[in-house]
């Protein structure tokens, strides 16, 4: 199982990002896929997550309105859109799956797979 995240940068307050996570070595479809990040000395925060077949999305209230998760199933590849970028979105950003839509929204139980992180940078 692999999943590998993309698509960091720095970037300036107010740009753009996009994530990419592409996904092998289990039944992709089967799977919610989800966004978390984690700040220095703060707690790892699930951001966004979609389900199997991409038709619900759910997004914490700190991105909501400026990130978008999107998936394709042929190409077993999630997306993350970042719109409006704070230096508060600072982080390292890990793709996750799991069967459960409750583990890629806080986390509990934790995913059954991570990917790596994609460190994201924005300065003021």
């Amino acid at each position: 199982v692999q999943l590998q995240a993309s698509g960091g940068g720095l970037v300036q307050a107010g740009g753009s990002l996009r994530l990419s996570c592409a996904a092998s070595g289990f039944t992709f479809d089967d799977y919610v896929i989800g966004w978390f990040r984690q700040a220095p000395g703060k707690e790892r925060e699930a951001i966004s997550s979609i389900s199997p077949g991409g038709s619900r999305t759910h997004y914490a209230d700190s991105v909501k309105g400026r990130f978008t998760i999107s998936r394709d199933n042929a190409g077993n590849m999630v997306y993350l859109e970042m719109n409006s970028l704070k230096p508060d979105d600072t982080a390292v950003y890990y793709c996750a799956a799991d069967p459960s839509l409750s583990s890629l929204i806080d986390g509990t139980p934790p995913p059954s797979y991570w990917g790596q992180g994609t460190q994201v940078t924005v300065s003021s």
